[in-house]
């Protein structure tokens, strides 16, 4: 059932996932459009999620935006000055910020930076808010790079547990998300929640926009260009074809697994593997060696005192489970 509606404001708005946003050109969406936006999300019972450009909005827009219950998404340090501090907010960086405003800061960068700003980011651990890392080469992600990650991550636990020692609780998705699931918590692009751009149409995500605008997938498959990719439209409501391949109990991997903090990106599923539904290697590699030094950080913390009793990982022998798909 949809949740959210994510509002696109503009063909500029910050990327704040694993797709960058290759868009330059302003396409400000048409304020009758948002107002018809803000209306089916009201219909649907929906809350809206504003994706903000790094440009300041007319007060005629942000009157608009605010007429109704909202979560921004906003580039590092350009959030809207409204009057409001929703904690829900999310900040968006591409490099290491010296500040940030939000309660919730998603950190893009590639693995190779990752590696190489890795003492820079450790910093960031201790402070206030929650920290989402988000790798936008997840598709360049080889198995030469699972010593890397895991020695990365071993050594980013040994920070959290000494933050934890401290009586702190840090929050970084990659490492403490999984302590705290017993199911599946993933994005659910076109099951929970639904984007609409500057266009007046539907979009599983805001990827799905990108290409049909830049028609990079198709290039990319050598394929001739696609005239929609959307899903339905203010008009006419959503249309989401064989909606049911995009949900958890249709995929028979992700149903077994338990690397609850995946992300289960569906845009990289139809990038790497050509079904929206089937995660590619690297995802599931990438997620179960998150899994597992979650795992390591939670036995640790359990040797200092009782922690997240009810929560159990148990031990694996394997990184993809397509691996191990008999057993599943």
């Amino acid at each position: 059932m949809l949740q959210y509606l994510v509002i696109l404001l503009d063909d500029t708005s910050v990327a704040y996932c694993h797709a960058d946003n290759p868009l330059k050109k302003r396409n400000l969406i048409p304020i009758e459009t948002l107002r018809k936006g803000i209306v089916f999300g009201m219909k649907q019972n929906l809350m809206i999620q504003y994706v903000f450009p790094d440009y300041e909005l007319s007060k005629k827009y942000i009157d608009v935006i605010e007429s109704i219950d909202n979560v921004k998404v906003f580039p590092v340090n350009k959030k809207p000055d409204t009057g409001f501090d929703n904690e829900s907010d999310v900040e968006v960086a591409n490099s290491v910020p010296e500040k940030v405003k939000s309660k919730n800061l998603v950190l893009r960068l590639k693995f190779s930076e990752l590696l190489s700003k890795k003492n820079e980011i450790s910093k960031l651990f201790g402070n206030d808010f929650r920290l989402n890392i988000c790798i936008t080469d997840v598709d360049r992600f080889t198995d030469e790079d699972i010593e890397k990650y895991q020695e990365l991550l071993k050594d980013w636990n040994a920070i959290l547990l000494g933050l934890y020692k401290e009586g702190k609780t840090p929050q970084l998705n990659i490492l403490t998300d999984r302590m705290m699931l017993d199911k599946m918590h993933n994005c659910d692009a076109g099951v929970n929640n639904i984007t609409l751009a500057p266009n007046g149409k539907f979009y599983l995500c805001p990827a799905f926009y990108y290409d049909e605008k830049t028609n990079v997938f198709n290039q990319l498959n050598h394929h001739k260009p696609s005239s929609d990719n959307s899903v339905g439209d203010l008009e006419n409501g959503l249309n989401i074809p064989n909606p049911q391949l995009l949900k958890l109990d249709y995929a028979p991997l992700c149903r077994n697994c338990d690397a609850y903090q995946c992300r289960r990106c569906i845009w990289l599923n139809r990038k790497l593997t050509l079904d929206n539904n089937t995660p590619s290697h690297q995802q599931c590699v990438m997620s179960n060696i998150d899994r597992n030094a979650s795992r390591d950080l939670l036995n640790k913390i359990r040797e200092i005192g009782e922690f997240m009793p009810e929560i159990n990982i148990k031990e694996i022998d394997y990184l993809d489970p397509f691996d191990v798909r008999k057993e599943f």
